[in-house]
C-alpha cells in the first residue's frame, strides 16, 4: 500500500484552514496515487484544542467539516482519507467527545477508531474532554487490515513506566489479536529534548513486537507553549525504518509499506541543536499564529539576552527584531559596547534609551514615602521595572511582541522582576536552564563568532548596583541547575537531592526559593517548552501552600 504521511502544521480553532490543508494535500496525494493519506491526531481542530471543545458552536462546525471531508474521497474513489477530529460521544453518559480517527474512503466513513489510553499526566489533560473509546476494532482497506491508534495508545512499553504499569490494555497488542496487518498511529506528541529517540524506539519496538509495517505520523509546528517536532515515522515488519520525516518542518513524504527499511535512515539531531530548533520554531509560530510580525528584546550585553536575540533574529528575520538597550550609572560599559556589537553581527536594528533620568525621577516621588529607610532590592527592582516599561511601550507603539529573557533558572529561583524582566508577551528561554543558555550560545557560534565571546566570558549580573554578580545571591549555575532538575523534573525530595551529595543548607534554600516564589511564576509570560518539565503548562502547584520541606 502506498501511504502518504502527512506532517503538517495546523492552526488551532482554524476549521476552515486545517479543513483547506487537508483537502489540498489529499488531492495532490491522490492524484499522485496514493492509496491512504495519513494526518495527524485532532489536526481538524489543531492540538491542543483545549476548552474550544466546551463550546457547542464548535464542535458543531468540526462536524460539519468532517462531513465536508468526507464528500471529498467521492471524487478519489482510489484513495482513503484518514485524519483526527473529535466526535460525539455516542453513550450519552460521562464526557461528550471522543478523540477520534476517522477513515473515509468514496464517501463513506469506514472507521472511527477512537482514543483508548487518554493521558492526564504532565502538559496532557484529556479526561476533562473525551471519554476513552468503547471499542477497538481493525478495518479491512485495500487488501490490508488495518489497526489505527491515536498516540498516547501506542505508549504502553512496561520501560516507559518504571514506577509501575499506567495502563491496563495495551491497543497495538489488542489489534495483532485481531489480525492487523498494518499499523497506523496517528499522533499529536510535544517536544522535549531526547523525546525523538524515544518515540523511534517506542514505535520500533512496536513493528519488532508483532512482525508488521508501523506508520506513525505526528503533528508539527507551536501552540502557545507546545513545540511539536514531527519526526514521523514508517518502519517494515521488521523494525527497520523506511521513511523518516523531517524535523520542525512540514513533510509530506509517501512510502510503500512492502518496502524493506534501512537502519540508517534515523539519525537523531544533537540534543543542544533540536532545542535550538525547538526555540526557533517555537518563536516563530508564537508570532504568526498570534499576528505579530516583529519582536523587540531587551538587550542588556549579557548571555541571555544575546542568545534570545539570535533565536529572534532567527525566527523571523533579523530586520524584523528591535533591540533595546537601557543603560544605567551601574552598567558597565560593556553593556552597552558589547550589545552595539552583537546587534551589528546579527544584523538587527538597536537603540539606546538611558534610564537615569527616569529612575531619578521615581526616586525623587517616592523620597516622602520611604524616607527614614535604608535603600535595598526595592531600589534595584524600580530599574528592573522601568526597563520594562519602556520595552512595553515600544510593543504598543509599534505592535510589537515584547520577548523577555529570564532562564530557567533565575525563573524557578523568583530571581527575576515582577512587571520589570519578566514583563513580556514570551519568555523564550523560561524552560532554558542557565548552563543550557551557555550551551545555545556556543551552537550558534559553532560556525563563528556570532555572540562576542566577551559576553559568553563575563560573570553573569544584574547590575542592578555596584559590583553585583549572580553567585553572591544563587549557588554557582552548574549546581543550582542540577539541584533545580532533581527537585523540578526529577520531583525528587530534598532530603533524595542531599543524598545525591549536594550540601543540606544549599538544597533547602534552592527548595524554598522555588516554592516560594510560585506566585511570580503564575505572573509570568508564557514560555516554550523543551525539557521534560516545564514551569507553565503541565505544572500545578499552590501558591498558598506551606510546603515541608523536611
Amino acid at each position: 500500500m502506498r501511504i502518504t504521511m502527512a506532517q503538517l502544521n495546523p492552526v488551532v480553532g482554524d476549521l476552515a484552514g486545517n479543513t483547506s490543508k487537508i483537502a489540498s494535500t489529499y488531492e495532490a496525494a491522490a492524484r499522485a496515487g496514493s492509496d491512504l493519506v495519513v494526518f495527524p491526531e485532532l489536526f481538524l481542530t489543531g492540538y491542543p484544542p483545549w476548552d474550544l471543545l466546551e463550546r457547542p458552536w464548535f464542535v458543531e462546525k468540526a462536524g460539519a467539516a468532517v462531513r465536508k471531508l468526507v464528500r471529498l474521497t467521492e471524487g478519489r474513489p482510489e484513495t482513503g482519507l484518514l485524519f483526527g477530529a473529535p466526535r460525539p460521544a455516542l453513550t450519552g453518559e460521562g464526557k461528550p467527545l471522543y478523540n477520534s480517527a476517522i477513515l473515509a474512503h468514496r464517501g463513506l466513513i469506514l472507521l472511527e477508531q477512537h482514543k483508548s489510553l487518554l493521558p492526564t499526566y504532565d502538559v496532557f489533560d484529556e479526561t476533562r474532554y473525551f471519554a476513552p473509546a468503547p471499542e477497538i476494532l481493525t478495518v479491512a482497506f485495500k487488501g490490508e487490515v488495518l489497526g489505527v491508534t491515536i498516540c498516547e495508545d501506542a505508549w504502553t512499553g512496561a520501560e516507559l513506566w518504571p514506577q509501575g504499569r499506567l495502563y491496563d490494555v495495551d491497543p497495538v497488542s489488542v489489534l495483532a489479536g485481531q489480525g492487523a496487518t498494518l499499523f497506523i498511529n496517528i499522533s499529536a506528541s510535544p517536544f522535549h529534548a531526547g523525546k525523538e529517540e524515544i518515540r523511534f524506539g517506542l514505535i520500533r519496538g512496536h513493528a519488532r513486537k508483532h512482525g508488521r509495517p508501523f506508520v506513525f505520523v505526528n503533528q508539527v509546528g507551536a501552540n502557545d507553549e507546545l513545540v511539536f517536532d514531527g519526526r514521523s515515522f514508517a518502519f517494515d515488519a521488521a523494525g527497520e525504518p523506511t521513511a523518516v520525516g523531517a524535523a520542525f518542518a512540514e513533510d509530506v513524504t509517501t512510502v510503500e509499506t512492502k518496502s524493506f527499511g534501512s537502519p540508517g535512515l534515523f539519525a537523531p539531531l544533537a540534543m543542544i541543536g533540536s532545542v535550538h530548533e525547538a526555540l526557533v520554531l517555537g518563536l516563530r509560530d508564537y508570532m504568526r499564529k498570534c499576528g505579530f510580525t516583529k519582536a523587540v528584546i531587551g538587550l542588556s550585553g549579557g548571555i541571555d539576552s544575546a542568545v534570545t536575540c539570535c533565536l529572534a533574529a532567527a525566527a523571523v528575520g533579523p530586520e524584523n527584531v528591535l533591540a533595546v538597550t537601557m543603560p544605567m550609572p551601574f552598567s558597565s560599559a560593556g553593556s552597552v559596547d558589547d550589545s552595539i556589537a552583537l546587534a551589528g553581527r546579527i544584523g538587527i536594528r538597536c537603540v539606546k534609551v538611558p534610564i537615569g533620568p527616569i529612575y531619578d525621577a521615581y526616586l525623587e516621588a517616592l523620597a516622602p514615602h520611604l524616607a527614614g529607610r535604608a535603600a535595598d532590592t526595592t531600589e534595584e527592582n524600580i530599574q528592573a521595572r522601568v526597563r520594562g516599561n519602556i520595552l512595553m511601550a515600544l510593543s504598543n507603539k509599534f505592535g510589537y511582541l515584547l520577548i523577555s529573557t529570564g532562564n530557567k533558572s533565575e525563573i524557578a529561583v523568583g530571581y527575576c522582576t515582577l512587571y520589570g524582566d519578566m514583563s513580556g508577551g514570551l519568555a523564550i528561554l523560561s524552560d532554558v536552564p542557565k548552563t543550557m543558555v551557555y550551551e545555545l550560545a556556543a551552537h550558534i557560534n559553532r560556525e563563528g563568532e556570532v555572540i562576542p565571546r566577551v559576553i559568553i566570558d563575563k560573570p553573569p549580573s544584574a547590575e542592578l548596583k555596584p559590583g553585583q554578580l549572580d553567585s553572591d545571591t544563587l549557588p554557582p549555575y552548574p549546581i543550582l541547575d542540577e539541584i533545580l532538575r532533581a527537585y523540578v523534573e526529577d520531583l525528587r525530595s530534598v532530603e533524595e537531592i542531599i543524598g545525591l551529595g549536594f550540601a543540606a543548607e544549599v538544597v533547602r534554600k534552592v527548595a524554598a526559593m522555588v516554592d516560594r516564589n510560585e506566585y511570580k511564576r503564575a505572573q509570568a509570560a508564557p514560555g516554550i517548552k523543551v525539557t521534560t518539565k516545564a514551569f507553565g503548562v503541565g505544572r500545578r502547584m499552590p501558591i498558598a501552600a506551606k510546603i515541608s520541606l523536611g
